[in-house]
Formats: C-alpha cells, structure tokens, sequence
C-alpha cells in the first residue's frame, strides 16, 4: 500500500528536516482545494510596444549581468 512506502520514507529522514517535509505536505494539499475560475487561453498579447523596449541596455546594467 502506498502509505505503508510513504511512512517508511518518513522514517529515513532526519528529524531536523521532517519540518520542510511537512510544509511541503502541508502546501500540496492546500493546493489540492483550489480550483481554476478560468482556464488561461495561450495566444499573444494585445498591445503595443514602446520603442524604447528595443533600444540597447546601458553597459552598466549589462555588467551587472555578467
């Protein structure tokens, strides 16, 4: 049964971190009770774009990049 493999993985991890293993839990299921209002429609995105978007960066921001 799966829970009896579940419980036997939770024996092999150190107590320290049985906390991050239980947020995880935790999180997961919360995320279970949600539901999506509305499905995302994929397609490109309405508008404009300014000029400055294809103007160069500035040297100092690209270095800060690297």
């Amino acid at each position: 049964m799966i829970i009896q493999k579940i419980y036997q993985e939770l024996q092999d991890i150190p107590e320290d971190k049985l906390a991050e293993i239980y947020e995880l839990i935790h999180y997961f299921k919360l995320g279970l009770g949600t539901e999506k209002t509305q499905p995302r429609t994929p397609g490109l995105i309405q508008g404009t774009l300014g000029d400055a978007f294809f103007e160069p960066l500035p040297e100092e921001e690209i270095q800060q990049w690297e």
